[in-house]
């Protein structure tokens, strides 16, 4: 039951009125309920003399006690006890019950969309605002799971746990009304009830493993075809489909076999339960009317009212169950939501960025783990200037522009900006002011513009257009065939390696940073396409600050400033400036006309 206590803490307000409509729900059925008794009693009662008014009550006095209760409700409101007041006492308590309950079902709906909604929002909050440490070290197939199927079933287990508590309060009405006419009767009904539920139970085992499984199998199954999906053209290419197919088999076959259980555990307690309680409405009513010789209005309403108790029990159970196969997907929402909270990025700093001097890593030292990456690294970034790191994969190139970023912390040393250590900062501005080009080309299903704007609404049309200018795009955007508004299709197949990275750039310039980091960024294309990303970052220098991560490549002959980092430590290559600008025009021109 923590799952009710914690959606009930969650959304107090709303659980309140449904639980408060519910109940009021429940009471309307029990009055109307409560009215048969003494109807009834006028249908089944030999001894009414000949000559008694047509429709005329008994005398109160010598019926049962739920009878004399409801001709004193009846009296106190003024009226007289009659066949025609009872009917019309059942059939407005079925009518306001009826109508308190379709508020209720449709309240319940529309919370589960809030309640679904509300659990991605906190996931994803929680997953942004976590280090990126954290991030890296995720599966995208496992939050894409979270936020979709799992909030998904969360919000079910919270539909079953509200209807859980509906049906209990029904039980409960029911429970107290068949007190009033036989206590004995009642607690014989629910030693028996109790005993069919212990038998049943094992059903709902059964679902509740078949629903922890399959909270297991869904992650695993997300996670495998998403590496799958992002790396479909490779295995296209290689007509490797089939071990693709390999892949997700066991993870699909798993899944399947816990849906069918999931199908076992419900199917058999449907068929446990309603011939277990038909067995006892049957011993019971063979009992009171052979052995004890009960009335037999009694008798018929005992049945009624204990054959609605019983089935109320049921459904108890079998909401019960649907919660519990549920509710692991909640859970398992919740842990992670838990680590990405525990691995939340902390961000201290107020001071405003600038960068009108330089960056300055003073003295830097990084270890992953136990792996030492970088060694007392030092270095100057001159605003205005574009400075290069070159090097041999995995030698700390795209580590030292994560510590820029503020993405990782050193471990020992500091970053600054402008002489302010980046921890003094508030970093968020700090990384507004930062454009970001990585080496993927991350582009969406969707225009040229929303790739550019990425869903930033202050962004117009025409700084779309500026940034495609700035980027060297806008010539081919305008020939597309309905220019910035044409879809790029799906990572931007629909265009060419140098246009989608000219479309990363123009997203990097669109909110005008001060800062650019290219992250190997050209390390994926043709000489051709680099050399005419070089010139576009020729003319950005001097009106923002660049920071290259490459390979050996021509982003270096651009450069003013060239460090080579390899085994830790940073080593800057000296070249003057012409010597530079010459080697940047021959290469150009070696690579226009084909020479070697």
């Amino acid at each position: 039951m923590r799952l009710i206590r914690d959606f009930i803490l969650s959304h107090p307000w709303n659980s309140a009125l449904l639980i408060g409509l519910l109940f009021l729900a429940g009471l309307a059925d029990g009055l109307g309920l409560s009215a048969m008794m003494p109807m009834l009693n006028l249908a089944f009662d030999s001894d009414t003399s000949a000559g008694a008014a047509p429709g005329a009550a008994p005398d109160p006095a010598s019926g049962d006690n739920l009878t004399e209760l409801v001709y004193s409700v009846i009296e106190a409101v003024g009226l007289t006890p009659s066949l025609g007041v009872l009917l019309c006492m059942i059939v407005a308590g079925i009518t306001f019950k009826s109508l308190l309950v379709f508020i209720a079902e449709q309240r319940i709906g529309y919370l589960a969309a809030d309640v679904a909604t509300g659990l991605r929002m906190q996931l994803l909050r929680a997953i942004t605002a976590s280090s990126w440490r954290f991030y890296v070290n995720q599966s995208v197939g496992k939050l894409a799971n979270s936020m979709a199927t799992e909030a998904w079933r969360a919000s079910n287990a919270y539909v079953y746990a509200i209807r859980l508590t509906v049906v209990f309060i029904e039980t409960l009405v029911y429970f107290s009304v068949a007190l009033l006419v036989s206590w004995e009767a009642t607690l014989i009904c629910l030693i028996a009830g109790l005993a069919v539920w212990a038998v049943s139970h094992q059903f709902v085992k059964i679902s509740k493993y078949a629903g922890t499984g399959q909270t297991n199998w869904y992650r695993s199954l997300l996670g495998s075809l998403t590496d799958i999906l992002q790396s479909i053209k490779t295995l296209k290419s290689m007509g490797r489909e089939r071990a693709a197919e390999a892949l997700v088999a066991r993870e699909t076959l798993e899944l399947k076999a816990d849906l069918r259980r999931e199908v076992l555990g419900n199917a058999g307690l449907d068929a446990a339960q309603e011939p277990l309680y038909t067995m006892v409405i049957v011993v019971g009513v063979y009992l009171a009317l052979v052995e004890f010789s009960v009335a037999l209005a009694t008798v018929t309403f005992l049945t009624l009212v204990l054959a609605r108790l019983l089935k109320r029990g049921s459904k108890v159970q079998k909401e019960y169950q649907r919660m519990i196969t549920s509710e692991s997907a909640f859970w398992s929402l919740q842990q992670t939501v838990a680590e990405a909270e525990r691995e939340a990025e902390i961000n201290t700093g107020t001071g405003q960025p600038s960068l009108d001097r330089h960056i300055r890593l003073d003295d830097v030292t990084f270890t992953y783990g136990d792996t030492p990456v970088l060694s007392g690294v030092s270095l100057e970034i001159p605003a205005g200037e574009m400075t290069c790191l070159v090097g041999e994969s995995g030698t700390g190139k795209s580590t030292i522009a994560d510590l820029i970023i503020g993405l990782m912390r050193p471990t020992s040393g500091s970053v600054l900006i402008d002489d302010v250590a980046l921890g003094e900062l508030d970093l968020t501005a700090w990384r507004r002011s930062i454009g970001y080009v990585p080496q993927d080309n991350l582009l969406l299903h969707d225009s040229v513009f929303a790739n550019v704007a990425l869903g930033d609404e202050q962004l117009t049309a025409a700084d779309v257009d500026r940034a495609l200018q700035a980027a060297g795009a806008a010539d081919f955007v305008a020939d597309l065939p309905q220019g910035m508004r044409t879809v790029v299709g799906e990572r931007g197949a629909r265009l060419s390696g140098g246009q989608r990275q000219r479309i990363m750039i123009a997203r990097a310039l669109a909110h005008r940073p001060r800062l650019l980091i290219l992250d190997e960024a050209t390390s994926a294309l043709d000489a051709a396409s680099e050399t005419a990303i070089c010139e576009t970052l020729a003319t950005l220098k001097g009106r923002i600050t660049i920071l290259a991560v490459a390979h050996q490549s021509a982003l270096q002959r651009v450069a003013d400033r060239v460090y080579r980092v390899h085994d830790g430590q940073l080593t800057r290559l000296e070249a003057t400036q012409a010597e530079t600008a010459t080697r940047w025009v021959v290469s150009a021109q070696n690579t226009a006309t084909g020479a070697d």
